[in-house]
């Protein structure tokens, strides 16, 4: 699959800025950040928003960092509506007041997703890394007072997990019609902090089962998505819907990747929207050619019949765990390098009747955290 093959990507994540009020244990941005002096001018990525556009990109989600960090943020995203693509903001919504939320519906962006970090203030504002719950639950009232779709974003793992039950009934109180779910993936600071992140399979049984039921709950009233955690699956999730076949990521500084966390296999080298078309980047350049097909894939990969549905794993966990992008992704069950995952889970109780964490303990996880510094 190279070259005119390629069909357009659906969906182009633009990264603003890798500023960040925000400290979170988990996140998945780069250990080492964009520097604001590097990031892409107002003309860059107006050019970028016009060239997704020109390819065929029917979806702009703009993220960070935080990207209300950004000054020409409401610019951007009416680039992308006059270019007639849906766009989506990405935000911790921290900083935003009603001015502001106005000034953006007015800009034409489509819908609007806030995270949280969990449904009790002080461990969301440990898991964040500063005093930011408040802030959150006013921003998302200036969101739906701006007449903006509202959807939530919720990062699960072993220090939250347990209050998934109150996490969902906190979104639907705060007036989310969407709530996403997103079990922690391990790159990055979530890698960094994996043994105290890492939920038990007690813990991620319990929390699916609670999701079940407030699904049915819900109904067709609240649209709740589960986002696997495949530590604990046999299989690996797709990677992205397979690597360079459904989306793409501009970086800050104007890097272009697969997926967010590309950036992580140090062996591949990626094209910039300063020196090259998006178009070919997208269809032409070398990284991502590299996992695209099926030829580029090893034993077990080769002869699966899975290989149709999730593209041999995530070549970014792959080369995290492995040093090599090449290989089986570990969580796979088949792979030979599947005691990386098994090691991992080892290193939590798998008791059948794990009981929730106390505070004392939380507070002791988060003294062991690695953290990125504040901008």
């Amino acid at each position: 699959m190279t070259g005119s093959r390629v069909q357009p990507p659906y969906a182009l994540l633009a990264e603003l800025t890798h500023r960040c009020p925000l400290r979170c244990v988990y996140c998945s941005n780069p250990v080492e950040l964009t520097r604001a002096d590097s990031e892409l001018s107002t003309a860059d990525w107006s050019r970028v928003i016009a060239e997704a556009a020109d390819l065929g990109v029917l979806q702009i989600h703009f993220s960070g960092g935080e990207p209300l960090l950004r000054d020409d943020l409401e610019q951007l995203i009416n680039r992308a509506f006059r270019n007639g693509v849906y766009t989506n903001l990405i935000t911790s919504g921290v900083g935003l007041d009603a001015a502001r939320a106005e000034s953006i519906a007015r800009s034409g962006v489509n819908s609007v997703q806030l995270s949280v970090q969990a449904a009790d203030p002080l461990l969301s504002n440990c898991i964040a890394g500063r005093n930011a719950f408040a802030a959150k639950q006013a921003a998302a009232q200036c969101l739906i007072a701006a007449g903006l779709p509202l959807s939530m974003n919720v990062v699960l793992h072993s220090l939250n997990i347990d209050q998934l039950e109150s996490i969902v009934d906190t979104c639907v109180d705060w007036g989310a019609d969407r709530i996403e779910l997103a079990n922690v993936q391990f790159y990055n600071w979530a890698l960094l902090n994996r043994d105290l992140l890492l939920p038990t399979r007690d813990q991620l049984a319990k929390a699916e089962s609670i999701y079940r039921s407030k699904k049915v709950e819900l109904g067709n009233r609240v649209e709740l998505i589960w986002i696997i955690s495949d530590y604990h699956e046999r299989y690996p999730k797709p990677c992205m819907g397979g690597w360079g076949r459904v989306q793409l990521t501009v970086s800050p500084d104007g890097k272009v990747m697969p997926c967010p966390v590309a950036s992580t296999i140090s062996t591949l080298s990626f094209e910039s929207v300063k020196d090259r078309n998006l178009a070919w980047i997208w269809q032409r350049s070398p990284a991502f050619n590299q996992f695209r097909g099926f030829e580029w894939m090893p034993d077990p990969c080769r002869g699966c019949e899975r290989r149709f549905e999730d593209f041999g794993g995530c070549r970014c966990q792959a080369f995290a765990l492995t040093s090599s992008a090449d290989r089986t992704d570990p969580a796979c069950h088949l792979s030979p390098d599947h005691h990386l995952i098994t090691g991992a889970l080892k290193s939590v109780s798998t008791t059948e009747t794990c009981e929730p964490l106390t505070d004392n303990e939380k507070i002791h996880a988060f003294q062991r955290m690695r953290y990125r510094q504040p901008p």
